[in-house]
């Protein structure tokens, strides 16, 4: 079973961030996620980019995601 800790040392290793935060049930998670490859990006663009990190692992380990994205200028501003 998949942990929370693992699903953040994923979305780490293919995608650089300033801040990932990941809680979940070994099924279901839940991630705040903020990094500057998001900016200049639409939400569904930034949450394309969170899957690519992942790759198989959306299909094969993590059956749900729920995330939220930022830049790091919408965290700072929050």
């Amino acid at each position: 079973m998949v942990t929370p800790e693992q699903v953040k040392s994923y979305i780490e290793q293919g995608l650089e961030c300033e801040a990932v935060k990941v809680a979940g049930d070994g099924q279901h998670f839940e991630a705040v996620i903020v990094s500057a490859a998001f900016r200049g990006k639409n939400k569904v663009q930034q949450h394309q980019i969170v899957y690519r990190a992942l790759g198989d692992r959306m299909r094969e380990e993590i059956h749900a995601l729920s995330m939220q994205t930022h830049t790091p200028e919408e965290w700072a501003a929050r």
